[in-house]
């Protein structure tokens, strides 16, 4: 069948979402589908297109033979809310213009960030008289009411009205977890609707690798033990628990604290850093994306933080770092979904969120704990190639996909 997938970020595209659309694409081909991407001009991160894309054409390349249209679009400023805003409603319609002109296609697929995509995909839809399946990577407006970005009523509303509309015309919708599926439940969404699909790992990519190995070399990895917090800094994670921690543990000389990251917050927590004489704290900015899996490697624990109250986030990297062979450390609620799958699974330590004493001695902990690391590490490894790799995942949308273009 002809797969339309229409996203807003595809590789190489730094975002986290940008090689789970690859992955799944490449997953989907291999079963014998035809795939077409239109995506935007690579820019996650930056306030213009990475260098070699540009200007007002569409962009037409075949990678993997998968064929791949990007298009231009309004990035705007880095961390303004409304710049995002614009960036994403210039894809709408940039992105579901170039969508139009290529063809009818079996199926289509929309994942969110934005969750006006599915608006997109209900007007293709509409057009080809094709089913679509709308892909919610976080559930909107739930997610920014959550963490504190939307306050205005009014406009509350007429998102919940938007993301009614769009669960009502799909034909269907793939959610990254139970307490998602939940969630759609509550708002009276058909269970036949809802289809519990998690995101890929691509496994061949992120391997376990070496603790010490060129990357850790390179930047003096190799005589600590390092806790390594990658990723974005917002308003869901709490990083001043790090902070805390990490001067509580200062007089602990061999454990060193590694942040990689990018955000509204990165500056703020560097300050609070420098105000404290934190020297066991190092901040690198976010690497490309061929030294990650040796990034993953180079850490003996991964961190994720989220603010207390914050169940329905699930950082993407949860199963990336599980990938890796690496455990995980997470201050999170207990009742959190990323709480639930570490204490099911046994691949890390979870400790309540905003406690830097609890983090700190779960961090003594795995420090005194080698072979205990390593156990979680390989139960990580097992599960995401058993429930999170790429042929297993396109598998099961590969399912369903026939199921609804069947009926």
């Amino acid at each position: 069948m002809r797969v339309l997938l229409l996203t807003l970020c595809y590789l190489p595209d730094g975002a986290p979402n940008a090689s789970v659309m690859a992955g799944l694409s490449e997953g989907l081909r291999a079963l014998g589908h035809e795939i077409l991407v239109i995506t935007a001009f690579p820019h996650y991160g930056q306030s213009r297109p990475y260098v070699g894309y540009g200007g007002w054409r569409v962009k037409r390349e075949v990678n993997n033979g998968i064929q791949i249209a990007r298009t231009p679009l309004y990035v705007g400023r880095e961390g303004s809310p409304t710049q995002k805003v614009l960036s994403w409603l210039s894809f709408n319609l940039i992105g579901g213009w170039a969508a139009s002109r290529a063809g009818p296609a079996d199926v289509i697929i929309t994942p969110s960030p934005p969750p006006t995509l599915g608006l997109s995909g209900w007007l293709l839809g509409r057009l080809w008289g094709v089913p679509y399946i709308y892909n919610p990577q976080d559930i909107y407006p739930d997610v920014a009411v959550e963490q504190g970005f939307l306050h205005n009523r009014q406009l509350i509303a007429l998102l919940r009205k938007v993301e009614d509309f769009i669960y009502a015309k799909a034909g269907a919708i793939t959610v990254l977890s139970e307490s998602h599926r939940a969630n759609l439940m509550a708002k009276r969404v058909p269970p036949s609707k809802v289809a519990v699909i998690p995101n890929l790992v691509d496994t061949d990519f992120i391997r376990p690798l070496p603790r010490h190995n060129p990357w850790s070399a390179c930047h003096g990895l190799d005589t600590s033990f390092v806790v390594t917090y990658a990723g974005n800094i917002s308003a869901s994670q709490r990083l001043k628990t790090l902070i805390d921690a990490a001067s509580l543990l200062r007089k602990e000389g061999n454990i060193l604290f590694l942040v990689i990251a990018r955000g509204t917050g990165k500056s703020l927590l560097e300050a609070q850093a420098r105000s404290q004489g934190l020297n066991n704290i190092r901040f690198l900015p976010f690497q490309r994306r061929e030294f990650v899996p040796q990034l993953y490697a180079s850490a003996d624990a991964h961190l994720v933080l989220l603010r207390r109250g914050i169940a329905s986030s699930f950082p993407s990297k949860t199963y990336s770092i599980m990938g890796a062979g690496r455990p995980l450390l997470a201050a999170v609620d207990e009742s959190s979904e990323v709480g639930n799958l570490i204490q099911r699974t046994k691949t890390g330590i979870v400790v309540p969120p905003e406690d830097p004493q609890a983090l700190v001695r779960a961090i003594l902990s795995m420090a005194n704990g080698r072979e205990v690391r390593h156990s979680m590490g390989e139960r990580g490894r097992k599960y995401v190639l058993e429930h999170h790799s790429k042929q297993a995942v396109a598998l099961r949308y590969d399912a369903l996909i026939r199921r609804l273009v069947a009926r």
